[in-house]
């Protein structure tokens, strides 16, 4: 049985002891489940993979979060100066990431983020073509995009 599947259980049984089945509830008995599969560590052997993926998603979300922040910001504040005009465009940036999943989870991140919208990937799967809505240099966009999301996204799966 895998860690992420024992600590899931250790959650769901701290929501039947503590008969506290809210959302809150279930998250604090995975921090805990988490905290004592963290001490019980040695145990295990070469799962400490798990842990340094948890915390990779967690910083994933916390990034995501930020970002989706700052964009939204970006663009209220494009849209309701009046007078402003923005050079939109499409862009194309270069993957390193390889497999499905986290092709699917870089550009699903990168179109619920506001002001770009990923368009499609190329035949060979090494390219994300984006429209943004800020393209004054497209380069230097695609390159904002390599090193904030797409490098999040790479660090949890490696």
């Amino acid at each position: 049985m895998n860690l992420f599947a024992v600590n899931l259980l250790l959650a769901i049984v701290w929501v039947v002891l503590t008969d506290a089945l809210t959302l809150s509830g279930l998250l604090s008995g995975f921090v805990l489940g988490y905290a004592a599969l963290w001490i019980a560590q040695p145990l295990f052997g070469e799962a400490g993979l798990y842990f340094v993926r948890v915390l990779r998603v967690i910083q994933l979300v916390l990034y995501f979060a930020y970002d989706l922040t700052m964009s939204s910001f970006k663009v209220a504040a494009a849209v309701l100066r009046p007078g402003t005009v923005t050079t939109s465009g499409i862009i194309e940036m270069p993957l390193d990431v390889e497999s499905d999943l986290e092709i699917l989870l870089v550009a699903n991140l990168i179109s619920l983020t506001p002001g770009t919208l990923s368009l499609d990937v190329s035949e060979d799967r090494k390219t994300l073509y984006i429209h943004a809505m800020f393209a004054e240099d497209p380069a230097a966009e695609a390159q904002g995009l390599k090193d904030g999301m797409e490098h999040m996204v790479r660090r949890v799966f490696t």
